[in-house]
């Protein structure tokens, strides 16, 4: 079973996406189920996890919905407001659907850079385990601190960390994220997606082994088992098509084991995102 643990679903509407600028205007389109599933059947990809993009419980509500009518989306990462008051209710509404594995909220925009340490969210976070369900990180490496506080704090919680942190790859910039990357991969309740390179890069001219050294030092940090293949289709049309993204971390791996490989491929999403979850692949 081989899995993309990391792509979204949406149908565009200017005012909730504002994150796409004129220079992502390839993007500003309706991106949907049936123009992904060929991608993955031609890149040998039984599935994926539909994550959010859009902060709204409508657009959770959407993904879950796409789901059930498509048996290749094997998970969603919708978003509830883990800071409101009526967070229970939130996830009460949502939980029960068998396609709903984890939430995100875009931290990485939030113009407070200690967001995540605030004690409503904290308490949101506290939730999440009665539920069964996973956070996603999205983090720009300054955040990556604020992400081990609370990795310490909650060591229950499964935390992800999506597109590894987005280390400045086109400046070919290493520290201080590889050294806090290494200090949050210490916590064995964080696995980390190697998604959301190539947008790092140069877009127009990033070269697999531009990226390398990167993968080279998230492997070395996290792990093969806690590391997942991530596509994040369609943000990665800024730098390339399916295929030529996913064979970055594809022609990676052909070093690793077979078994790490198959991890990383696909069985590491399935066991945290789906098997910690609902015990078994829909």
């Amino acid at each position: 079973m081989r899995i993309d643990s990391h792509q979204h679903f949406w149908r565009y509407q200017a005012p909730s996406y504002s994150w796409i600028t004129e220079r992502m205007r390839i993007l500003q389109r309706d991106y949907l189920p049936a123009e992904l599933e060929p991608l993955l059947r031609a890149g040998g990809f039984d599935g994926c996890i539909a994550v959010q993009a859009c902060q709204s419980v409508e657009d959770t509500a959407f993904l879950l919905e796409l789901a059930r009518r498509h048996a290749f989306i094997k998970g969603v990462v919708g978003w509830v407001d883990l800071c409101s008051d009526r967070l229970d209710e939130e996830l009460a509404r949502f939980a029960p659907d068998p396609g709903l594995v984890g939430v995100r909220h875009i931290v990485h925009d939030e113009p407070d850079d200690d967001f995540m340490l605030r004690a409503d969210f904290r308490r949101g976070i506290s939730r999440l385990r009665t539920f069964d369900l996973t956070y996603d990180l999205l983090l720009f490496p300054r955040h990556i601190p604020r992400a081990v506080r609370l990795a310490e704090e909650f060591p229950e919680q499964p935390f992800v960390l999506d597109h590894i942190a987005k280390p400045v790859i086109r400046d070919g910039q290493f520290s201080p994220w590889r050294e806090d990357l290494r200090t949050l991969a210490a916590f064995p309740n964080v696995t980390c997606k190697l998604s959301g390179l190539v947008t790092e890069a140069r877009w127009d001219s990033w070269r697999p082994e531009d990226i390398h050294p990167y993968l080279d030092i998230v492997v070395e940090a996290f792990g093969p088992s806690r590391l997942m293949i991530g596509s994040d289709w369609p943000v990665c049309l800024l730098a390339g098509d399916y295929r030529r993204v996913m064979d970055v971390v594809v022609g990676y791996v052909e070093r690793l084991s077979k078994d790490e490989r198959r991890g990383i491929l696909g069985e590491n999403a399935a066991r945290v995102y789906i098997g910690s979850v609902h015990s078994a692949l829909r």
